[in-house]
């Protein structure tokens, strides 16, 4: 169901169909996607509170439990949370922006423990299978926002995206995904994982959805002269993501000459590691107030990257911010170059658990660590592969206010 199909539902038909879609899914997926959901009769009351004549008005949504909801706890992922952090006293603003634009707060979703992780494990809750393939993952961290969208029980879900954690889930799962701009209003007031890198963003199954979802929260630019993108295919992608990857990008940009192919490639080669010790150091200095007390209470994958951060040398730190620096330059000659840049999203399609190692955590997040680097939003493209599994185009733009968005989206419809 779209946006344009929940819409015209009552409060009550909508309430009943949302909770009807999740109870169809297996027990185990319902724990692994949702955190928190209200009864029948608590969603059909927000449901008649939402104004209908807004751009989103009856569109019901999740939303990942990094944005506090006011009197409820916010546990991101995590079993203790609440017990360190005091519960918010309101609304996160990208709620409140989403409650006036009429849409519906459906219930909170699960993730991947404190958004420190990229494949949707969570020892505590159940790993976020993808609701099409049994036995693969969703990616993460954003895994119930993404889950929720692709087994159709939501049309719209909130999540973040510090290191690909919308666009690797999007790709996943065969949908679209909008990551916004580090340090917007829309992330400073939702629980961090790095805050130099954290961005929020959403999903929706349909470019005519997220189409409606940019222009209602964030606005959309038309394109006033011909857009010029350039497509860059790093190396390391399994041979049929690479294969549709190119042939999806044809429609929307030019192949990188050899010259240029080469300096992006060679300029982005330290993003993984300048991204990795960063991110390690500013969670560590997050949790270095409670982690030792918690200690036993972390999902062990995650604990061990905290304590990467922990060890590390200011010497490194340094390192990194001068990488940082580097690419960051680097992105902004790109820049006067085309107007977007177009990426892989994914090196392969959605990993079976046995595949969630350390190396493939490190494949995905070389894809999307430059982009993190700079801090830009993306516009995540879904694209199909001859298995039925699907990657994904990233499709990087110098600011919200490009009107690339739009002209990649018209042309998604087409």
């Amino acid at each position: 169901m779209t946006f344009r199909d929940w819409q015209p539902l009552s409060p009550a038909d909508a309430a009943r169909e949302v909770h009807r879609r999740l109870r169809a899914l297996p027990t185990a997926q319902q724990r692994a996607i949702v955190a928190l959901l209200p009864d029948e009769r608590g969603l059909t009351e927000r449901f008649e509170r939402a104004p209908r004549d807004r751009p989103l008005g009856g569109v019901p949504y999740f939303l990942k439990d990094l944005f506090d909801v006011a009197g409820e706890p916010t546990s991101a992922g995590s079993t203790f949370l609440p017990e360190v952090r005091p519960p918010g006293a309101t609304d996160a603003a990208l709620v409140r922006t989403l409650r006036a634009a009429g849409a519906v707060l459906a219930g909170k979703t699960q993730l991947h423990e404190f958004a420190y992780g990229i494949t949707g494990e969570n020892p505590h809750f159940g790993d976020c299978e993808h609701p099409r393939f049994p036995g693969r993952t969703t990616g993460g961290s954003s895994s119930g926002s993404a889950a929720a969208v692709a087994a159709g029980v939501v049309p719209l879900a909130i999540g973040t995206d510090t290191g690909g954690s919308v666009r690797v889930p999007a790709a996943f799962c065969g949908l679209y995904g909008f990551r916004s701009q580090a340090g917007d209003a829309f992330i400073a007031d939702a629980f961090p994982l790095a805050p130099s890198f954290d961005t929020a963003g959403w999903f929706t199954a349909g470019a005519a959805d997220m189409r409606a979802a940019i222009d209602g929260l964030v606005g959309l630019h038309p394109a006033a002269r011909t857009l010029r993108g350039l497509y860059v295919e790093p190396p390391g992608l399994d041979a049929d993501v690479a294969a549709a990857c190119r042939t999806a990008a044809e429609a929307l940009a030019s192949p990188a000459d050899r010259e240029t192919h080469e300096t992006i490639v060679r300029g982005f080669a330290p993003a993984l590691d300048a991204y990795s010790i960063i991110v390690a150091h500013e969670a560590w200095t997050l949790h270095a107030p409670w982690a030792d007390r918690q200690r036993l209470r972390y999902d062990p994958a995650v604990w061990m990257r905290l304590q990467r951060g922990r060890t590390q040398s200011r010497a490194e730190v340094g390192q990194a911010q001068v990488a940082l620096a580097a690419v960051r330059l680097l992105w902004a000659k790109i820049f006067l170059a085309c107007d977007f840049l177009v990426l892989p999203a994914t090196p392969c399609a959605a990993l079976r658990k046995a595949e969630c190692t350390p190396e493939n955590r490190s494949r995905l997040l070389a894809l999307t660590a430059p982009v993190s680097l700079g801090g830009f939003p993306v516009l995540t493209v879904p694209v199909a592969l001859p298995s039925g599994l699907t990657t994904g185009l990233q499709i990087v733009v110098p600011s919200l206010a490009s009107p690339a968005i739009s002209w990649v989206l018209s042309r998604q419809n087409a």
